[in-house]
């Protein structure tokens, strides 16, 4: 931790100067702000967040230290980190180390003591816009020729820098520290191929917890691939980027659609949503928080809402025979989908909840449910 001078600069010219609170250097990507008042350490450690650079704000964070068993992956992903102030002091029995040290572990530049209300409203008037955090350049005009240079997300395909090598099987479910833990399912287990765009480990563990035995494999597999598996169902993770730049994913899933059930959450929700005829767009500047209210339009139920995107669905842009099943009710984008031909749905929240509500954790069983209905389905018709 250098703790010295700190700098941001937005490519629209803006320049704050403020102290580091972590590791020393340079990084720069798409800003976006996380409205979350907890769950530092999920959002830091979720793969989602490649190629961005985070403003919470929340105006404190630290205050609970850092959790070794809350960490959603095993790398901290955003780009560098942002906030009005790091507390001093963390006070928690389950904290393993202070926030500014994982940080520093971990190589994330940070800047604290900048104001987070001025930035949070510039990203909401201009929308996405590209910058840098450094604790190694003072100069206005150099940081922002820096800002205006940094990679967007647009365009690229992210998950390749976040997904796993190699295929691998995940047995783990929830610790017993879970919030608001529940009974794991006792029905049928089924065998579920899990895509990892950028996976979270909490959405591994929901899927354990609800009854699946889960196989991950990296982005690219083909749908062959997959399917020599025996998968019962297939699962599409979350992850960062532009989802119409997944190319090899699209592919495989345009074969993959009809063969078995499927369930896509977040950049999985997205490109099923390519495979399925609709269009993806860049949002001004996305839904990056806990606390974003859903409607369920097959039950009229309200859920509160763990989110983070950039893009979304089009939704004059959809076919038909796939309708909209949930909408997030601040400001109606499309929040779910599902098909009325084959047993496909997605939602583009985060219904595991790492950090943030567990409104949604339902979802896992549906999931669940579906596929047992359509395994019996296909057994009554041999």
């Amino acid at each position: 931790m250098s703790g010295g001078k700190a700098w941001i600069a937005l490519e629209s010219g803006l320049v704050l100067e403020g102290r580091s609170v972590g590791a020393r250097g340079e990084k720069g990507g798409d800003l976006v702000f996380n409205t979350a008042m907890t769950g530092y350490h999920e959002i830091l450690t979720d793969p989602s967040y490649a190629g961005q650079v985070v403003i919470m704000t929340y105006p404190q964070m630290g205050n609970y230290g850092v959790a070794d068993e809350d960490a959603e992956s095993a790398a901290a992903w955003a780009e560098a980190f942002v906030l009005r102030e790091m507390s001093a002091i963390p006070s928690n029995r389950r904290s393993t180390r202070s926030l500014p040290q994982w940080l520093a572990d971990h190589g994330v530049v940070a800047i604290e003591g900048v104001d987070t209300r001025k930035l949070t409203r510039v990203v909401r008037e201009v929308g996405s816009l590209r910058c840098v955090v450094s604790t190694l350049d003072g100069d206005p005009v150099s940081l922002v020729a820096k800002a205006k240079a940094a990679p967007a997300t647009d365009g690229r395909d992210l998950t390749l820098g976040v997904t796993c090598r190699e295929p691998y099987r995940w047995s783990e479910g929830y610790e017993r520290s879970y919030p608001g833990l529940s009974a794991a399912s006792e029905g049928p287990r089924y065998r579920v191929v899990a895509y990892d765009f950028g996976a979270k480990r909490n959405i591994l563990k929901s899927l354990v917890h609800e009854g699946f035995d889960v196989t991950v494999v990296p982005a690219g597999t083909s749908a062959d691939d997959a399917l020599g598996l025996d998968p019962d169902a297939i699962f599409l993770s979350n992850g960062p980027g532009d989802p119409a730049a997944v190319k090899p994913a699209i592919a495989a899933l345009d074969k993959l659609v009809g063969q078995k059930p499927i369930f896509g959450i977040c950049l999985g929700h997205q490109i099923l949503s390519i495979v399925l005829g609709a269009r993806t767009h860049k949002m001004p500047f996305g839904h990056h928080g806990a606390n974003h209210p859903v409607r369920d339009q097959l039950t009229g139920r309200v859920e509160i809402t763990s989110q983070n995107h950039s893009f979304a669905v089009d939704p004059r842009s959809l076919p038909p025979g796939l309708e909209i099943t949930h909408v997030n009710l601040n400001d109606g984008t499309v929040e779910g989908l599902r098909s009325t031909k084959v047993p496909v749905f997605s939602v583009q929240y985060h219904p595991e909840a790492a950090p943030g509500p567990l409104d949604s954790a339902h979802l896992f069983k549906r999931f669940h449910d579906l596929v047992a209905a359509t395994r019996k389905t296909t057994i009554a018709a041999r």
